[in-house]
C-alpha cells in the first residue's frame, strides 16, 4: 500500500441550497484499479505518525488497564492469560478487516473517505440481498452505538477521576461522597473537552503516555513487594464468572471510534496498517500491559482487586498517592479523545447541518460540548460503581462494534468477489459473529444482574 501523501487543495464536497453537503464527489476519469484513496486524503490539521502513535496508546491504555487485576479474578490466571491474549489478537483483527473494507469501499467509489456508518450502508447494499434491507437504518444504528459507546466511557472516566482524588482528598483533608469530587471535575472536564483539534491534543497523549509509564512502574513496584506463593490464586475458575472477564476486557482493548478517527486524521494513512505499523505495534504494546498488570496484579490481590488497582495500593503512601494524581491527570487527557468521537459523530453529522447561523458554530458547539459533560456526569452521578459500568458498556457496545460489525462488513464486501478458498473468509466472519452475539447477550444480561445487585 502506498504511503506518499500528496498536498492537495482542500476537497470542496457540492452543497444544497440550504449550505447541506452532499457528500464527496467521485472522480469519473478515475479506475477504482487506479484510485488511491490515501493519495487523495486532504485532511485540515494531519497528524505525524509519532503523534498518532501517541493518540493510539493514549487511547487504547485507559482506566481498563487497571481493571485487569479485577478481570482476571473473573477467570484465574492461567484462563486469564490465554483468553487477554485471544480477544486482543480478535480485535485487532477486527481492526485490520474493518479498515481494510473500508479502503475497498473508498476505491469502489473513488472518495477519498467514508465513516464506519457510511461504510456499513455501503457494504451492505453491496451485500447478500436478504441483508440489503438493513442498509437504510445503518448509518444512524452505527453512529449511535459509536456515540453511546464513546459517551459510556467517558462516565466511567469521570467516576474514575473522582474516586482517585477521593483517596487522596479522605487522606489529607475531609472525607466526602465520591458524588462530591464529580462536582469539583466539571470545570476541568468542560476545558479539556473544548479542544476540538486532533493535532492539538498530541502534545496532551504524549505527556499522559510519560505518567502513564512511570506510574505503571510504581504499580508494579507495590505489586512485586512481599507476592504471596501463586498456589494460593486459581488457575482457572467457574465458566459462570467469564462473561464479566470478557466485557471488561473488551472495554479495555477496544477503542473503535477514537482508532479510526486518528487514523482518518493521519497524515500518511497507509502506515497505520502495516505490518511493523502502527496499529499491530501500538496493540502488541497494549497487549503485553495488559497481561503483565492483569496476571500480577490478581497474583497479589487475588479476589480482593477493585475495578481499579489503584484502590488496592496504600493510600497513605506518598508514591501511591503520585500514582492516583498521574492517573487521574491521564485520564483527564483521555477525556478528550474518546469524547472526540461522541462530539465528532453527534455534532458534525446530526447536529451543525440544521444550524442556520454559521457565524456562531464554534460557540454552539462548544455550547453542545459542554451539554455532553453535564450529561456524563449526571450518568457518572447514577451509576458510581466503577467494575459494573465497564462491563456493562464492554458487552454491550463493543462486542456490536468491534466484533459483529466488522465480521458483518467484510461479509458484504467480499460478497459479488468470494470468499477465498473453502470460502474460508466466510467461516471465519460467521464464527466472530456468533462468538460477538453470544458474548454481547451473555456479558450484558450478568452486568445488568451484578449492576441491580449493588443497588440492592
Amino acid at each position: 500500500m502506498q504511503t506518499d501523501t500528496i498536498k492537495t487543495v482542500a476537497i470542496i464536497y457540492p452543497t444544497t441550497t440550504n449550505g447541506e453537503s452532499t457528500g464527496p464527489t467521485k472522480p469519473s476519469n478515475v479506475s477504482s484499479d487506479d484510485y488511491d484513496p490515501h493519495l487523495n486524503r486532504n485532511v485540515k490539521n494531519p497528524t505525524t505518525n509519532w503523534q498518532t502513535f501517541a493518540h493510539f496508546l493514549k487511547a487504547s491504555v485507559g482506566t481498563g488497564v487497571l481493571a485487569m487485576p479485577s478481570a482476571f479474578s473473573h477467570a484465574g490466571y492461567a484462563n486469564g492469560t490465554i483468553l487477554t491474549l485471544i480477544i486482543g489478537l480478535l480485535a485487532l483483527y477486527c481492526l485490520h478487516i474493518l479498515i481494510s473494507c473500508m479502503y475497498i469501499l473508498c476505491k469502489r467509489q473513488k472518495v477519498p473517505y467514508v465513516s464506519f456508518s457510511e461504510a456499513m450502508n455501503l457494504g451492505l447494499k453491496q451485500g447478500p440481498p436478504w441483508l440489503r434491507c438493513l442498509a437504510p437504518i445503518s448509518i444512524p444504528f452505527v453512529d449511535g452505538f459509536l456515540a453511546f459507546y464513546h459517551f459510556g466511557i467517558c462516565c466511567v472516566y469521570v467516576v474514575f477521576i473522582a474516586e482517585s482524588i477521593k483517596q487522596l482528598v479522605d487522606e489529607y483533608l475531609v472525607v466526602w461522597d465520591v458524588r462530591l469530587h464529580m462536582c469539583l471535575l466539571i470545570v476541568p472536564l468542560l476545558l479539556i473537552y473544548s479542544i476540538k483539534n486532533l493535532q492539538v491534543l498530541a502534545p496532551f497523549s504524549s505527556a499522559a503516555n510519560l505518567l502513564l509509564l512511570v506510574g505503571f512502574g510504581i504499580i508494579l513496584y507495590y505489586i512485586f513487594e512481599d507476592l504471596p506463593p501463586l498456589s494460593e490464586r486459581d488457575a482457572f475458575v467457574s465458566y459462570t464468572e467469564l462473561p464479566t472477564f470478557f466485557g471488561t476486557v473488551l472495554f479495555a482493548l477496544e477503542a473503535v471510534g477514537v482508532i479510526l478517527a486518528i487514523e482518518e486524521n493521519m497524515d500518511t494513512p497507509g502506515d497505520f496498517v502495516k505490518p511493523c505499523g502502527i496499529m499491530n505495534g501500538g496493540m502488541s504494546i497494549v497487549l503485553g500491559l495488559y497481561v503483565l498488570l492483569g496476571f500480577f496484579g490478581y497474583w497479589k490481590y487475588g479476589d480482593e482487586a477493585l475495578g481499579s488497582i489503584t484502590l488496592n495500593i496504600p493510600q497513605w503512601d506518598i508514591p501511591a498517592q503520585v500514582v492516583k494524581i498521574f492517573f487521574a491527570i491521564t485520564t483527564w487527557i483521555s477525556y478528550a479523545l474518546q469524547g472526540y468521537v461522541t462530539a465528532h459523530i453527534l455534532w458534525g453529522k446530526y447536529v451543525s447541518t440544521r444550524i442556520k447561523n454559521t457565524k456562531r458554530h464554534s460557540l454552539y458547539e462548544l455550547i453542545f460540548r459542554a451539554i455532553i459533560v453535564l450529561l456524563t456526569f449526571a450518568c457518572a452521578i447514577a451509576i458510581p460503581d466503577l467494575s459494573v459500568f465497564l462491563s456493562l458498556v464492554g458487552s454491550f457496545c463493543l462486542s456490536i462494534l468491534g466484533l459483529i460489525f466488522p465480521a458483518l462488513l467484510q461479509i458484504c464486501v467480499q460478497y459479488e468477489h468470494g470468499y477465498g478458498p473453502l470460502r474460508i473468509k466466510l467461516i471465519i466472519n460467521i464464527l466472530l459473529l456468533c462468538f460477538g452475539a453470544f458474548g454481547g447477550v451473555v456479558g450484558t444480561y450478568v452486568s445488568i444482574l451484578e449492576i441491580i445487585a449493588v443497588y440492592k
